[in-house]
């Protein structure tokens, strides 16, 4: 038996959070996006967010009759995922700090004491593409290109972590050429499109492209030259059938799906080239996953139960 409340998915991205609150059989129940905190090396201000949004989140179960069970949070970077830490993260400037701890405080801070699943987020994604149906065999690879650039592998159904090291591809430095000595993501991220481009947003910058104007055409031209380096590399060592690509970059299907499928064809010269497809949860992948790793945790952790709103909400802890 699984548990019959509902849980709330928080994806914690490098600009903005997605939040998801989902009932048992999967309707999506509320949903909520806010700015990722700034300056916040410590993810105090994260937990005071993520705290607010779960009690919202309990409030919006209330009104369907359910109780908020569990919530699932995922985090980007490099990972401990059983110790419940960022071990680092670039662009939220976190550094071995213990993200799950501080969260949990906060949520019984605010009364709202349910178990807490920790992961990351494209692992997460990749948990929530597969799913989805069709990737549950041979080697999959998940690649949101958002704020800034990872990915997740999938081996016959099971996401790989690699002691949470695995997938930071965006990390890589560029040995050669005109963007020696960046980081990949510094080129292709939809970040990087959007500042290197002088735009305010990467849908902005994709705007620019459609309309011709030249520096947009050249950074968007950049950004599939380095992410097509990239994912030949990861998909000569690692055999991938298919590349699923996700993020807000991938928002704009063909202008960078068909560039992207030619530049990674004519790099994998005898080499099986994988079918890119866009994700089917789009930008909404990371919080779907952490809402899937909440009901797992319930199923696994805790006896199945359910409480009607008029009993008040379990609170159990983690």
């Amino acid at each position: 038996m699984t548990a019959r409340g509902a849980v709330l998915g928080v994806d914690v991205g490098g600009t903005g959070i997605k939040a998801r609150l989902t009932a048992d059989d999967g309707r999506l129940l509320g949903e909520q996006r806010v700015p990722t905190p700034r300056d916040d090396p410590a993810a105090e201000a994260l937990a005071v967010v993520v705290a607010e949004l779960a009690v919202h989140a309990r409030s919006v179960a209330r009104q369907h009759g359910v109780a908020l069970d569990a919530l699932g949070l995922v985090v980007p970077g490099v990972v401990d995922e059983d110790g419940g830490r960022s071990v680092l993260s670039v662009n939220l400037g976190w550094q071995d700090v213990p993200v799950r701890q501080r969260v949990a405080a906060a949520l019984r801070a605010t009364g709202t004491d349910v178990p807490l699943a920790f992961g990351h987020d494209v692992r997460a994604g990749a948990l929530a593409e597969v799913q989805a149906g069709g990737l549950d065999h041979g080697t999959v690879a998940f690649v949101p290109v958002g704020t800034g650039l990872a990915s997740a592998l999938v081996v016959d159904g099971r996401v790989v972590s690699g002691d949470g090291w695995a997938g930071e591809i965006g990390q890589v430095r560029i040995a050669h050429g005109p963007h020696a000595g960046l980081r990949v993501e510094q080129i292709a991220s939809a970040g990087a499109v959007a500042r290197r481009s002088d735009a305010p947003t990467a849908h902005a910058a994709m705007l620019r492209v459609q309309d011709g104007e030249l520096l947009a055409r050249q950074v968007w031209d950049d950004c599939v030259d380095v992410l097509a380096d990239a994912l030949a590399w990861l998909t000569a060592a690692a055999g991938c059938h298919t590349l699923v690509i996700g993020g807000g970059l991938a928002q704009s299907g063909p202008l960078l799906l068909d560039p992207l499928t030619a530049a990674l064809s004519a790099r994998l010269v005898g080499v099986r080239v994988p079918a890119l497809v866009g994700a089917r949860h789009g930008d909404a992948a990371g919080a779907i996953g952490a809402g899937l790793l909440a009901r797992e945790l319930l199923g696994r952790d805790l006896p199945a139960r359910h409480q009607r709103v008029d009993d008040g909400p379990t609170a159990v802890s983690a």
